[in-house]
This record gives C-alpha cells, sequence and structure tokens, in this order.
C-alpha cells in the first residue's frame, strides 16, 4: 500500500527492467505513461581478482545472490539432482545468505547430496571472485527478478550464465541460456549442455562480454538526467 501510494503521488517512476515496468501498471494499476525504464549497468572489470590457484577438477555450478524465494534456489537444487545423474562429478555452490539458507540445507541433506552441494554464506568481494575463478556455469533461476546484476558480474569474470525468463537482465543480455525458472528439466539439461560441450561454453563466453559493452552505470546516469530534465 505505501508502494502504490508513492507511484500514485510521483510524476515519474523510473524502472529497472521491462519487467518491472509491467508488475507496476498491472499490480499497481499506474498510469505506464509515467513508468520509464533505466536498465542498470555494471561496474567495470578493473576490480576482479582471477589470480587464484586452480580449484576443483570437476566441474562447478554456481548460484550467487540472497538466497529467498525470489530468487529461486530450490529450482537449482532440484536441477543439480538430475545434472548429477548425468555428470556426478559436479560440485555445485550455493553462495550467499538469506532466510531459506537452513530450509536448503535441510533439502539437499534429505537428498544426500551433502557432498556435492556446498554452501559458503554471506562472501564479500574477493571470496566472490575466487568463486568466479572455479566456477564452469553461473544459474540465477529467479522466480521474480526486478534486474539482476549478478550475471553481468559473472560474464565479466567469463563464466557462462544460464538465466530464468522471469529476470529484468534477460531482456539486455541476449546471448545466456534463458529458461523458465519453474521448468527444471529445461535448466538442467542447459547445464548439462554447457558442460558437455566446450565449444558452446566459450560462445557463450564470448557473446556475453559483447552484452556488457553498452551496459555501463554512465549510460543509465545519463538516460536519468535526461528524464529529469524532461521532467
Amino acid at each position: 500500500e505505501i508502494e502504490k501510494k508513492g507511484m500514485l503521488e510521483s510524476d515519474l517512476i523510473i524502472a529497472v527492467s521491462q519487467w518491472t515496468k509491467d508488475i507496476i501498471v498491472d499490480k499497481y494499476e499506474i498510469d505506464e505513461s509515467k513508468v520509464k525504464v533505466v536498465h542498470n549497468g555494471v561496474i567495470p572489470t578493473q576490480s576482479l581478482d582471477l589470480s587464484f590457484p586452480p580449484g576443483f577438477s570437476n566441474p562447478v555450478v554456481t548460484f550467487l545472490g540472497r538466497i529467498t524465494y525470489q530468487k529461486g534456489p530450490r529450482y537449482f537444487i532440484d536441477a543439480a539432482r538430475k545434472v548429477l545423474n548425468y555428470f556426478p562429478d559436479t560440485h555445485f555452490i550455493m553462495a550467499g545468505s538469506g532466510d531459506l539458507l537452513p530450509a536448503m540445507i535441510e533439502y539437499v541433506a534429505q537428498f544426500r547430496l551433502s557432498s556435492r552441494v556446498h554452501f559458503t554464506g554471506f562472501l564479500k568481494r574477493r571470496q566472490i571472485d575466487q568463486v568466479w575463478s572455479i566456477t564452469d556455469v553461473y544459474v540465477m533461476p529467479s522466480v521474480s527478478e526486478p534486474f539482476g546484476i549478478t550475471p553481468l558480474e559473472a560474464a565479466q569474470a567469463g563464466v557462462p550464465v544460464i538465466l530464468s525468463n522471469q529476470s529484468g537482465v534477460a531482456e539486455v543480455m541476449d546471448h545466456p541460456i534463458k529458461t523458465d525458472f519453474w521448468d527444471t528439466d529445461a535448466l538442467a539439461n542447459a547445464i548439462i549442455g554447457v558442460l558437455k560441450h566446450k565449444g558452446l561454453s566459450e560462445l557463450l563466453k564470448t557473446n556475453s562480454k559483447k552484452d556488457l559493452q553498452s551496459l555501463t552505470w554512465e549510460r543509465a546516469a545519463k538516460k536519468i538526467k535526461e528524464l529529469y530534465h524532461e521532467l
């Protein structure tokens, strides 16, 4: 109710994606003409540190983000179970903290996958870089994601990306593999495809970096400045 009142009183609303704008218009009943989309950007790669010793010799699939319902952690684990039927030596990292962390640890234990799924808790920047350095594919199975900057950071680090269609970042990244968050068969098949075919993995890395060239904070700031002047 507070959000809706704020939007009704506003002269201009900036949404971080068309996905978010559609929710504002459909769920909050806001006039679409006063909702403008400005996609987020990503910090340049100078801060990235990938100078770590080799990690696992086995494939590594990573989920990095808040472990909450919105981020779809259960779908990640359900897909992991299916991938392990095909690549039993794969390791899965669930990096981050959140209210569903205890439940996800129990969920993994229920299927006796604790030796394959690793929970890191909250990570600092250098620790995140270390995770990227050993990751073969990054997965963001979000149920509803206004934007989602982590896939951009993964792509910067040279990690192939798999996204849910239910995310704003999917609008500006043309080259990752995209699936519906609930379709864990498609998600598992996508992971298997990247792990199995080195050519596909390299293609995803190269093309996703191209997506990043226009996704700068300077571009986002310029658009916002223009909107302020228009208003």
